[in-house]
């Protein structure tokens, strides 16, 4: 028996943030969706462990309307509250603060913008904000511009994960900047997860492929026509690209090069 039968695939790491682990390296959120009850069987369908919860604007305490903890529980999924929609340092920590009270959640995703329209971070007072969080207790999960010397950053700042976006939030467009997200993986001591801009399953197995940690979408699923079926899709992506990272692509060449030798040739 060959080397080829024997050998087995290795076991991948977990993905471990702040302590957690998780053996999906997949986030997906819950905003944009039809119904609760969809995204909850979306969720399922992708093999998540964690989900954003963009604590401005999904419910979680008013009985008397649909609450996603009815349909998504705290206890089988890792809550991620996030402060998507706030523009300045002391909104994001306000709202964090009482996303800490409803829920005690710690771990949390900090995003700062800076203009309606392209809604990208507004990196100074994403770092601040980061600052502030970080002395008060708070474990950060941080979105931010694909710049390393930001990237960098945050880290020496002690976010526990860095979320450069792959493009703006909610475009579709995919990974606009592969060689500056390389950079931020290569330099990092902690998970860098591409957060924003994701589209479909091809733009997900290249994130995972540039050697990110993982992969954080929510438009990219809810807005399918079937979020179901392509949460499924992005679950089998992340995986793909994990394994095609870690087996280590053929080198690219300007000419063909046979895969059988043309030497010897009856």
């Amino acid at each position: 028996m060959d080397d080829a039968t024997t050998l087995k695939p290795q076991q991948d790491a977990p993905l471990v943030v702040a302590g957690r682990s998780f053996s999906s390296r997949l986030i997906i959120g819950t905003g944009k969706y039809e119904t609760y009850a969809l995204n909850a069987e979306a969720l399922q369908a992708s093999g998540a462990e964690m989900i954003t919860v963009a604590v401005r604007r999904v419910n979680l305490s008013d009985p008397g309307e649909p609450r996603l903890i009815d349909f998504i529980s705290p206890e089988d999924y890792t809550y991620l509250p996030n402060t998507a929609g706030c523009f300045t340092g002391e909104d994001a920590i306000r709202t964090l603060r009482l996303a800490r009270e409803a829920g005690g959640w710690n771990l949390v995703k900090l995003e700062v913008l800076s203009d309606p329209k392209h809604l990208y971070p507004d990196m100074a007072e994403t770092l601040r904000a980061a600052e502030m969080l970080i002395a008060d207790g708070f474990e950060v999960m941080v979105y931010c511009s694909d710049d390393p010397v930001y990237a960098r950053k945050l880290e020496e700042a002690g976010c526990c994960a860095i979320m450069p976006l792959g493009a703006p939030i909610g475009s579709g467009l995919g990974i606009q900047n592969p060689v500056n997200i390389r950079l931020i993986v290569e330099q990092s001591g902690v998970p860098v997860i591409v957060d924003a801009g994701v589209g479909t399953a091809s733009d997900a197995a290249v994130a995972m492929e540039l050697g990110c940690d993982g992969v954080l979408m929510n438009t990219a699923i809810a807005e399918a026509k079937d979020p179901v079926r392509m949460a499924r899709a992005m679950r089998h992506a992340v995986v793909a690209g994990r394994e095609a990272y870690l087996a280590g692509r053929m080198p690219k060449k300007r000419y063909a090069d046979p895969s059988s030798p043309l030497s010897g040739l009856i």
